[in-house]
């Protein structure tokens, strides 16, 4: 069956990121990182809500209490219902870089990437926030770090550097949060544009934003293209599985980056809706 592609009528971002299903309350959440605007609603755009933060929003994830949100210059938990940020911890970052993509591992840690936000490239790397509120880099060189997602079992990391265009995987304890020596799996430049960002369905595909190509791909655990997919909407910025059976894919996209990347379609921005995949997601990690 063909599948069913939609916009969800809610939520235009300048630079739309993180999208995020709580199967808690049964919502969508993502962020407009350069709003810098924190979103939510239920499955189908309804029941919208939204909070404007005071400095960009790099990525979310959730938590025992509310939701983990990296801000720009740290971690730090959010409490929708008083919509009061507490902090957590600020990694050690290089001058002129931002935490960017993250997500929580199987095990209630956060993984999340810096980013430079100036001339300075490769001064980013990949950070691991501990449940004790410790921080530990476990990558350096980064300069976009994007497409932190884990295998069903929680044993493999994927995460990339958009300007390498390498889609990364590295073996991960859940014991210890400790990571392996990179492998590269894949070169998503093959199909028009390095990833962005990623999630894996519960068969343990990554579906990858390509976010100059306006298309997700879909790769086995081995990297093998298994389906790429045309999209309405240009720039899309991250994929996450959702809805109450977890078979619906949104996707963010960008409208202004703030930088390289600007579009002119009418509807650049908003989440684009992928239903009929015959896939499933994964109950996202809970930060603890």
């Amino acid at each position: 069956m063909p599948v069913e592609i939609d916009l969800l009528p809610v939520g235009v971002a300048g630079l739309g990121e993180s999208p995020l299903w709580d199967h808690r309350s049964e919502r969508l959440w993502w962020v407009d990182s350069t709003g810098p605007t924190l979103h939510a609603c239920d499955a189908e755009g309804q029941n919208a809500e939204h909070w404007v933060l005071n400095q960009p929003i790099g990525s979310i994830g959730l938590a025992k209490e509310g939701l983990l949100v990296a801000l720009a210059d740290g971690f730090y938990r959010f409490d929708p219902d008083g919509a009061k940020l507490v902090p957590i911890a600020q990694p050690e970052m290089a001058p002129a870089t931002r935490l960017n993509d993250g997500k929580a591992d199987r095990c209630g840690r956060f993984l999340s990437a810096s980013m430079c936000t100036g001339a300075n490239v490769r001064a980013g790397g990949l950070f691991r926030l501990d449940a004790d509120g410790g921080c530990e880099r476990l990558e350096d060189g980064v300069t976009i770090g994007n497409a932190i997602c884990f295998s069903p079992d929680g044993d493999t990391l994927y995460f990339a550097d958009s300007m390498d265009g390498i889609l990364r995987r590295y073996d991960y304890s859940g014991d210890s949060g400790t990571i392996g020596p990179r492998a590269d799996l894949v070169d998503c430049r093959d199909q028009g544009s390095p990833p962005d960002g990623a999630t894996v369905d519960s068969e343990g595909h990554i579906w990858v934003a390509l976010v100059l190509a306006q298309a997700v791909a879909c790769y086995s655990p081995e990297g093998q293209l298994l389906r790429s997919i045309p999209l309405p909407l240009p720039y899309p910025s991250c994929p996450a599985f959702g809805g109450p059976g977890l078979d619906t894919l949104y996707l963010t996209s960008i409208a202004n980056s703030g930088h390289r990347l600007v579009a002119d379609h009418p509807d650049a921005g908003r989440i684009t809706v992928i239903r009929g995949l015959g896939v499933t997601g994964l109950v996202e990690g809970v930060y603890r």
